[in-house]
């Protein structure tokens, strides 16, 4: 059971509430703290003071000041109106995730919403009433206005979520329960969608995805030095330790640990004195993408716990204040970084990739690892595929964060574009694990004919597993076949059940 207070929720703890289906639970002193701010809210309407959001229309509307008797109206209005996401439906685990992160980020206390709308979203979450949310149509302030909107239809019963594979309508679901769908008070409407819970919900799920996939960049480069009896001396930790950066040293010695036992690695003078940067420079270009990695995760921690709605409440209602905190640029700054960071791990693998296929660099396996070379093509053409999606990746890694365009009339006249940022970050993730199945194909067939009773104990389990998987390259074959199901045995090896 996970208990959610607003301020301690970490990406480890959204892991196992997203797939682990780990149970969520309110903190009772959070919920206090949320009750404190409502009773601010309930002052306001009946004292008839003036706030945003409360008693005002919105955006450029926020001069517009509405009657006490149409803030119930006001706030459906805002979210029918708001509910304009477009494309393809968010994947299921990002919804949920979504759920979880608004429940938190309400639980800090300043936000003024009663405690039906809190056990709303946490039902949401225990019964697995994902919603249906369109992909695109944020600009990443106000918040993700048009994905949380149809986050809070569900809440209001005229949603959509998902239950086994079929969109149904919330109000069935809350009914089939005997759960009351919310009936939205003041204020509470804009709680529930102004906020950065979109770009941060696939962003964590990004960087869960990310690390492990860098993980296993690593033992599959590994796989990748025995196939062409790389030089482990480019990986002693002197090297790593005399430029400085932990990240580096923590890949070579990670790389050292792979390759312990190897009789297919070589060492310096034995074949070459050194080898191409794509084999000798894995600690440097995959120790700066941890780098990146931890940078990300900063930042995404900081916002999983954090306030982004307005005007948020302070001092038991005697301070409300509007501000920006539902800007996204922290977070569009940091998809924006991991989008360069993953695409290095593609660009460097398809390098070594290059090497195992190319006659010319592959230290003597057949030509596009062939067993026929001419008669049969081999892995040329993964190679191509290879590189095709690592050009993706370049065009994909144009920074969204750079781009604003005004809207609401003006007044919203600079936006983050973070989810944007967030959802081609997932994309070039996609991308780098297709990559990475290439070469864990590539090298898997190159190390069966070097001799994988020669290879490193701890890189040859990892060779019989993938063999589970897949087999070595004896013969043409529809090679996608066998790229799909090592994409998948990647993303099912590191935890996920299902794409995140």
């Amino acid at each position: 059971m996970a208990i959610l207070n607003g301020s301690d929720l970490t990406l480890v703890k959204l892991k196992d509430i997203i797939f682990k289906e780990e149970k969520i639970r309110i903190c009772p002193d959070a919920a206090d703290q949320a009750a404190k701010s409502r009773a601010a809210v309930e002052k306001v309407v009946r004292e008839s003071r003036t706030v945003y959001g409360i008693n005002t229309g919105f955006g450029k509307f926020s001069d517009v000041t509405i009657d006490s008797e149409d803030t119930r109206a006001l706030q459906l209005h805002l979210i029918r109106s708001h509910a304009c996401g477009l494309g393809d439906p968010l994947p299921e685990t990002v919804t949920r995730a979504m759920a979880v992160l608004r429940l938190n980020a309400l639980l800090k206390g300043h936000s003024g919403v009663r405690r039906e709308v809190l056990d709303r979203l946490a039902d949401m979450v225990n019964l697995k009433m994902d919603a249906v949310i369109p992909s695109q149509g944020s600009l990443g302030a106000s918040g993700d206005l048009a994905p949380l909107s149809h986050l809070a239809l569900v809440l209001v019963g005229e949603g959509e979520v998902w239950q086994e594979g079929r969109r149904v309508r919330s109000a069935d679901v809350w009914k089939e329960h005997g759960i009351r769908p919310v009936v939205l008070e003041a204020k509470e409407g804009l709680a529930l969608i102004n906020g950065t819970q979109a770009m941060t919900a696939i962003g964590a799920l990004n960087y869960l995805e990310a690390e492990q996939l860098a993980l296993q960049a690593e033992w599959i480069a590994g796989m990748t030095v025995e196939a062409l009896r790389g030089i482990t001396d480019a990986f002693h930790p002197a090297v790593h330790e005399a430029r400085g950066y932990p990240e580096q040293s923590e890949v070579a010695k990670r790389m050292l640990g792979w390759l312990a036992g190897s009789r297919l690695a070589t060492r310096q003078g034995e074949e070459r004195v050194q080898d191409a940067y794509s084999i000798r420079c894995i600690p440097q270009v995959h120790g700066a993408s941890w780098q990146v990695l931890g940078y990300v995760k900063e930042k995404l921690e900081i916002e999983m716990n954090a306030a982004t709605d307005n005007p948020l409440i302070f001092d038991d209602g005697e301070t409300i204040i509007s501000g920006g905190n539902f800007h996204g640029q922290p977070i569009a700054f940091a998809m924006d970084f991991l989008k360069i960071g993953m695409a290095e791990l593609a660009n460097i693998s398809e390098r070594r990739i290059e090497r195992l296929v190319n006659p010319q660099l592959n230290e003597g396996l057949s030509p596009f690892l062939s067993p026929e070379p001419g008669l049969q093509s081999g892995a040329m053409i993964l190679q191509y595929a290879a590189a095709s999606l690592v050009s993706e990746n370049k065009t994909l890694a144009h920074p969204a964060s750079v781009d604003s365009i005004p809207s609401s009339a003006n007044q919203e006249d600079h936006v983050s574009m973070g989810t944007t940022a967030a959802r081609h970050a997932r994309d070039i993730i996609t991308n780098v694990r297709r990559v990475l199945a290439v070469e864990a194909f590539c090298a898997h067939h190159a190390c069966a004919i070097r001799g994988k009773d020669n290879m490193a104990p701890a890189l040859l389990s990892k060779w019989e597993a993938l063999g589970s998987v897949t087999r070595p390259l004896d013969e043409d074959r529809v090679f996608s076949k066998d790229i799909s199901k090592l994409e998948r045995w990647l993303l099912e090896d590191a935890g996920f059940t299902s794409p995140a």
